[in-house]
Order: C-alpha cells, then structure tokens, then sequence
C-alpha cells in the first residue's frame, strides 16, 4: 500500500488541481524570486569547458555569455529513447540545485505548410496526445515552468483547412492534461509582436484553453524587440481577461530584420537573420506588472534548420550572437537593423 500512495496521490492530484496551482494560473508573479535551472551539461557549459581548455579565452568568454545563463530545456519527439528517464534527469538535476527547470515543450510540430499539409493526420495527433500523459507522468509533482509548443498557434494556418480544427484540439488536449499538473506554471504559444495580429491570436488562445494556465509567451523564435512585444501582449492580456506572459529575449538584443518589399508589403527575415545578438538577460523585472518574466525560452547559438543545418549547437551562431550582445528592449536613436555602424542592407539578407 505504501508504493501505491503516491501514485494514488498524484492521479488525485491530476484531476482536482490543488489551491497552490490555482495561485499559480491567478495570483501574484509565480517566478519572483525562483532560482532558474541552468544545465551544467548543456552544449553552451560543454563548449565554454572545451574552449577553456584549449586556452581560446576570447572565445571561451563569449560562450561564457550563454553557459551562465538560465535557459528552457526542450523536450519533445527528439527526446528519445529513454524518454521519461531524461525527463525525470532534467527535474532531478534541477531539484539537486535548488532550481526550476523551464521545460519548452514542443510536440505538435509543424515542418512544411501547405494546402494539403496534413501533420501526419489523426495517427500522428493520438500519438502526440500519448506524449502528453507521458510528459504529465514524468514531470508529476515537481515545479517546472512549461513554455507550451512554440510556433503552435501561429502556424495553424499552414494545415490544410480540413486540419485546422484538429489542431486547435489537440493543443487544447495538451492544455488540460498539464494544467492538471500541481507544480506546473505554463505558457502558451501567442506569436510575436511582428506576426499576426492580437484579435486573431487571442481568439486561438481562447479556444486551446488559456483561462486554464498562467498566461502565454511571445517571441519565442522571433527577434522583435522586447518593447514591442510588451506593446503587443498587453493588447493580447486585454482581450484575454488580463492573463500574464512572458517574453523570450534570448536573441532579440539588436532587434528585427524587416524592410519592405516593392509592393509595401513588410517582410520580416525570420530564418538566422544576421548581425543578431543575446538580448536581455533572464529577469523578473520587466516593463509591465504583466509580463512576469523575460525568459531565455529559446535556445541561443543552435543552427535552424531553415538555414540548411541540423538544428543543433553551432559555435560560429553562439559567438556571433554573444559578440553582439545588448540589454536594449527597443532600438536607439540613430542604430539600423540594431547597428549603428552603417552596414550595407545586404549584410543582414535583406536584397
């Protein structure tokens, strides 16, 4: 009876959420005063060790930028085999620190967008609500901070239209499997300052459940500025019932790459724009009562794979966007594309 008492105790805890989680959804900033999980054994700590090692200083302390740093642990389809095991090491390196690790999870992804662009059908969402449960079973009742399936929302339109709906379900599954969790704070994917406007993202997050959680996330796999993005959650939180959110601000410390092409239309380079640098460091202390935290949600100096690499890390991408570096949240007077230096448009991709 005593091995089947806590497994007991969490199935209670999964379907009648405690008083302590509803102040997580509800009451004053969760994060305030939270140590935040750093992964000794991250690509940036393994890469800041090598470096030293090989006597590259120079190098060695523009990872050291990185390394020191907070930052989200993904998990998602990658994390295989083994994969309630690694859960539970991330957790349990955290816990032995005396820290909170913020988990980004990403599941239902996206990877072409289409007419006919399917997902994998209903095959692939049953299995993706399985990974659900199993994430719920691994993470338990231990605190964790849940940045939930960046890019989600915001490419639900690439689904074929027979898809659409489908989607917005299987989020919302996500949603009140791990809003159940007792330790949990999550936040949803809403987009970024610079992608589409605040009355259709809010309309998305109303029906995958945000009532549900703490509140959503932006700029998770953008560059906008960090005040731009204030701008455009705090119009988000007005349509939301005034729900709270964070910012990813782990490369958007020289701001956006956007011009407008010859018919008006504003284009933003969204895939390893250029010249970009590490942006405000992880911090309770932001613009707004609202914004609860600016976060390293994302994960800086890892190549994307739209730029033709494997999404891993990269060392030329990590020293390029140390080396660049800034706490600005909006762009100073007289800086272009984030420089003051009077680059030619073209070094940033911009034809």
């Amino acid at each position: 009876m005593r091995r089947l008492l806590p497994v007991l105790l969490l199935g209670a805890l999964l379907l009648c959420p405690s008083v302590a989680h509803a102040q997580l959804v509800d009451g004053p900033n969760p994060l305030v005063g939270v140590k935040l999980y750093s992964d000794p054994q991250s690509p940036a700590m393994k890469s800041w060790r090598y470096l030293q090692r090989k006597g590259r200083t120079k190098q060695a302390d523009l990872v050291w930028k990185i390394a020191r740093e907070p930052r989200a642990v993904w998990v998602g389809r990658f994390t295989r085999p083994k994969f309630h095991f690694k859960v539970r090491r991330i957790i349990d390196s955290a816990n032995s620190q005396g820290a909170v690790p913020v988990m980004t999870v990403l599941r239902a992804e996206s990877t072409q967008c289409g007419p006919t662009y399917t997902a994998g059908g209903r095959a692939a969402d049953r299995r993706v609500r399985k990974w659900y449960r199993g994430l719920a079973r691994a993470i338990g009742g231990d605190r964790v901070v849940i940045a939930f399936e960046p890019d989600s929302v915001g490419t639900i339109d690439c689904l074929a239209r027979s898809r659409r709906d489908d989607r917005i379900k299987l989020l919302r599954y996500g949603i009140d499997v791990l809003s159940k969790l007792p330790g949990a704070t999550i936040y949803i994917e809403a987009g970024a300052s610079d992608w589409e406007p605040a009355r259709l993202t809010a309309k998305k997050l109303r029906r995958i459940g945000v009532a549900k959680v703490r509140g959503f996330m932006l700029n998770v796999t953008h560059y906008d500025w960090t005040l731009s993005n204030v701008r455009h959650g705090l119009e988000l939180s007005r349509r939301l019932g005034g729900k709270h959110f964070i910012i990813n601000t782990a490369q958007n410390g020289r701001g956006p790459v956007h011009y407008k092409a010859a018919n008006g239309r504003r284009i933003n380079i969204w895939c390893s724009p250029k010249k970009r640098g590490l942006g405000p460091v992880p911090t309770t202390v932001t613009a707004h009562p609202l914004v609860d935290a600016y976060l390293w949600i994302n994960r800086p100096g890892y190549a994307q794979s739209c730029a033709g690499r494997k999404i891993d890390w990269f060392l030329p991408r990590a020293l390029s966007l140390a080396r660049y570096a800034t706490d600005w949240v909006r762009a100073p007077t007289g800086t272009r594309f984030g420089h003051y230096k009077p680059y030619p448009p073209s070094v940033f991709g911009v034809p």
